[in-house]
């Protein structure tokens, strides 16, 4: 089952060979400062992309408007002018691209691929699986979620640090929302049609949204899309053994302190070590060292962080 026009109408982004090869990029979501964790994130995605002569790009990935801290976006770009990172092409918002994800989400109405769904997270409880409640009701579309009908299917790929990963997506997840009762676009959504019209082909990305990536290729599969790799690195935990994120307090980071921050996030990727220097030396030196095999084949990075 497949869109019958998956084409957007924006093209792939400008570039010329080593675009084709690899293009990458950081994507935070402008939820919060950016953290230690976020920096991890931003240098391996950038090391990645360079060392394969590649292009990498940064997204601000702000689609659930509610949930937008005030002062994190200018914090982010604050955050790239202090660690010296150069995007290989404009920063893109996702809640300037609105109109891109409801234009998809109306060639699947047309072609049946999703319906309208009532149910609240109180009357799903504590359910995970959604159990096809509202496929068949066929309810009006206005002020509801939409749900995306997926197939019984299994969906496999090869992380590059993780290994194989799989998921039967009918069993394990259900059908899942593509647009929210209150009209925010979900992450799935956005994130797969942009990372195609921004013509990307790695993802380098934390290990918290490994279990996303199924629904994603799902999505990416339905539209024709070409599939991406994929790299999960570890989490950076906290002293309570928890993520670091902007849910758990995590410190904000000092952007004065960027060379420093900037070694470090090398060191927990483990790295060979650079000089501390001006950001963008210290980058350059990371790329002509970079090398994954170092980085931890785990879902979280030994030791604490702040």
């Amino acid at each position: 089952m497949s869109l019958s026009n998956p084409s957007l109408a924006l093209p792939l982004s400008k570039g010329g060979k080593a675009e084709e090869n690899y293009v990458g990029r950081f994507a935070p979501s402008p939820t919060g400062p950016l953290h230690f964790g976020s920096l991890i994130t931003a240098v391996a995605s950038y090391c990645d992309a360079k060392a394969h002569q590649g292009h990498w790009l940064v997204r601000i990935e702000d689609t659930d408007i509610p949930r937008i801290y005030p002062g994190s976006e200018e914090h982010i770009l604050r955050a790239m002018d202090a660690f010296e990172f150069e995007p290989d092409g404009e920063i893109i918002y996702q809640k300037d691209r609105l109109d891109i994800y409801e234009n998809v989400i109306q060639q699947l109405r047309q072609q049946d691929l999703v319906y309208a769904c009532q149910c609240t997270r109180k009357m799903l409880g504590s359910n995970h699986i959604y159990q096809d409640t509202c496929r068949d009701l066929g309810l009006p579309f206005e002020h509801q979620a939409i749900r995306v009908k997926v197939e019984d299917v299994e969906i496999c790929f090869e992380d590059r640090l993780q290994g194989r990963h799989c998921s039967q997506l009918k069993k394990d997840l259900g059908d899942f929302v593509l647009k929210r009762r209150d009209g925010i676009m979900n992450y799935q959504l956005a994130v797969v049609i942009d990372d195609y019209l921004q013509g990307m082909t790695h993802v380098v990305r934390g290990a918290d949204l490994l279990d996303n990536t199924e629904r994603q290729i799902y999505l990416g599969q339905l539209f024709g899309y070409p599939r991406l790799s994929y790299m999960h690195l570890p989490l950076a935990m906290n002293d309570q053994g928890q993520k670091l994120s902007k849910q758990n307090l995590a410190q904000a980071l000092d952007l004065d302190q960027a060379p420093l921050l900037l070694q470090q996030a090398l060191q927990a990727l483990c790295q060979v070590p650079v000089e501390l220097d001006r950001p963008a030396r210290m980058l350059k030196q990371a790329v002509a060292q970079w090398d994954i095999s170092r980085i931890p084949h785990t879902t979280e990075l030994q030791g604490h962080y702040l």
